[in-house]
């Protein structure tokens, strides 16, 4: 250890004297542009006699209060400003933290916590660096908390006369220190990494071992005529595997995990699935309600039932459902959406009494019944939607030690249905009362036939005046009285329109099209429009109704102003005044 010296170490100052430095420190921190801007011309005097020997806490401030000084001046845009503060806190952070640095890199936000600059500050530095750029906000946030830090770890000090270096450094042998404790952590996170290497590959090529010997198993059964039959007893070799895997059940249970997740184990491949006479394609699968192959399932049981217990059937299914979310290729959505529901159907309380019952336990995962955390499987299975979620979540709520109540069940089971979309069989039978809200497209299909229905029977039972909706499939014609064509002709009275009431095929018309209408569009300018006889009208009455037209006005009286426009400009100045603009 170096021992220390009594004898204070001297520093050369860029400021005259005490008086001054107080001076530019009343300034920096005043708030007001003005003062601000003198003090920082007496820093930049200062940098003048220093050059790179000014402290970084001086730089960092007068940046810092240079951003603030220009965003008081409302000159600037908001983009502008957050590239000012943004180009500030970077500097901070990286000046601040880069003596701290050794031979071997660590973190910043470790770096700043010694110093007791918050983790934010960093991560908002981070930002301004790799991401999208922060708010505005943010930044001016991030400039005063900056601030206020610099004042009291490095200005504040300098008034104690204390040290100009001391602000942001640690003793030697603090630092030497820091750094054994740094790199004997780096050198135990290295040891570590390399045993979950080691293990990885040593797990895996056990349970290549394993499937090798159950392929061997397999082809001796094919052999034998009996494939679809029981499987034998472990061998000696598969005894010895699972011994093996059981080890690692213990030693590495989250890394045997992660590799029993991998293609090629509990995901099978298509080689795999032909090799056990399974049909591979997806068509030969039921997305809605999966069910692993028995083969498979016999293939992989005795290293399930070596596994059998309620921690790793939890993590499994925790495991399973993290797979889930990650949203996979259906062929991997398929299988594991097929072991959780083999998991639930071999722990269901029926299933076992059934395999009790008739003494068929060697066909199960499980000898008794497990506790599986019930809520929290709910919130996983919802949280990783897929085809297979309403089958799921059902198999879930069906077997729950302590049921929720029915109201529950069906509301959780129609949100599921509405999120995936995925109708099938009975999952979420429809509202049948047409009150009822619509859910679903299955629903929505009902209430249309239902409200299709309702107005079959009002079109046939009312016979007043108000308009009946007519069918989907019907023409869309509307039914006046005698009455409102009389109310409408007298409220139209003076105008160039009239109340058609001819039964037209509206939609035989594009939307905005009338019946006689030309092609050209420049016909509907009001501002550039051209007189025209209806004898000059192109209007091919041959594929037209015979009806067509207004019946509230005859054609003769009609033709009979064939000496004059069709269109004056008073009626095209009164529809001008009419138009309104949504």
């Amino acid at each position: 250890m170096k021992k220390k010296t009594a004898r204070k170490t001297r520093h050369v100052v860029a400021w005259m004297n005490k008086a001054e430095y107080e001076h530019v420190l009343e300034y920096l921190f005043s708030k007001e542009p003005a003062l601000q801007k003198h003090a920082l011309h007496r820093i930049s005097a200062w940098k003048g006699r220093l050059g790179q020997s000014t402290p970084v806490a001086v730089d960092s401030t007068a940046d810092l209060v240079r951003c603030q000084v220009l965003d008081s001046t409302g000159q600037l845009e908001g983009n502008d400003l957050v590239l000012l503060y943004g180009m500030a806190l970077v500097r901070f952070v990286n000046l601040i933290t880069e003596r701290q640095q050794k031979k071997i890199a660590r973190p910043l936000r470790s770096l700043a916590r010694n110093i007791n600059i918050p983790a934010w500050v960093v991560n908002l530095r981070h930002d301004l660096t790799h991401r999208r750029l922060p708010s505005l906000k943010w930044c001016r946030k991030g400039c005063g908390f900056v601030l206020d830090w610099l004042h009291q770890q490095y200005w504040s000090r300098q008034m104690g006369s204390q040290l100009t270096e001391d602000w942001n450094s640690s003793s030697e042998e603090e630092d030497e220190e820091d750094e054994e404790e740094f790199v004997k952590r780096h050198e135990e996170e290295l040891i570590r990494r390399q045993k979950e290497i080691e293990a990885h590959k040593q797990i895996r090529e056990l349970l290549i071992s394993y499937e090798q010997e159950q392929f061997r198993t397999y082809e001796e059964l094919v052999k034998q005529g009996g494939q679809h039959g029981k499987w034998p007893n472990a061998s000696t070799d598969l005894s010895w595997i699972l011994t093996q895997i059981k080890h690692y059940d213990t030693e590495a249970r989250d890394i045997l995990l992660d590799v029993l997740m991998q293609d090629g184990f509990l995901i099978p491949t298509a080689e795999q699935l032909e090799s056990l006479d399974i049909d591979p394609s997806e068509d030969s699968v039921d997305m809605f309600s999966p069910c692993l192959p028995r083969v498979f399932l016999h293939f992989w049981l005795p290293c399930l039932k070596m596994l059998n217990s309620s921690v790793f059937m939890n993590l499994l299914l925790d495991k399973l459902f993290a797979e889930l979310l990650n949203e996979p290729s259906s062929h991997r959505t398929y299988y594991i959406a097929s072991w959780i529901s083999n998991i639930f159907l071999c722990n269901s309380k029926s299933e076992l009494k059934a395999h009790k019952r008739l003494k068929i336990a060697k066909e199960s995962i499980f000898m008794n019944r497990l506790k599986f955390p019930w809520q929290n499987l709910i919130s996983a299975c919802l949280n990783a939607p897929c085809p297979a979620t309403p089958f799921l979540l059902r198999q879930i709520l069906s077997d729950m030690d302590k049921p929720l109540p029915q109201d529950a069940q069906q509301n959780l089971l129609q949100l599921c249905n509405i999120y995936t979309q995925g109708y099938h069989g009975n999952a979420s039978p429809g509202p049948s009362d047409p009150a009822q809200p619509v859910y679903t497209l299955q629903n929505l299909q009902e209430r249309l036939k239902s409200n299709t229905s309702q107005s079959r029977d009002a079109q046939s039972s009312n016979h007043t005046t108000r308009t009946v909706q007519a069918l989907p499939t019907e023409d869309l014609q509307e039914k006046l009285s005698a009455e409102t064509i009389q109310e409408r002709n007298f409220a139209l009275r003076g105008s160039a329109w009239s109340v058609c009431t001819d039964r037209v095929p509206w939609k035989q018309y594009p939307l905005g099209k009338v019946p006689g209408q030309p092609e050209d569009p420049t016909c509907l300018m009001v501002e550039c429009y051209s007189t025209f006889t209806v004898f000059d009208q192109q209007v091919e009455l041959d594929q037209l109704p015979q009806h067509h037209g207004n019946r509230s006005v005859p054609l003769q009286s009609r033709a009979s102003g064939s000496d004059g426009p069709l269109w004056t400009h008073s009626d095209l100045s009164r529809v001008k005044a009419g138009l309104k603009l949504f």
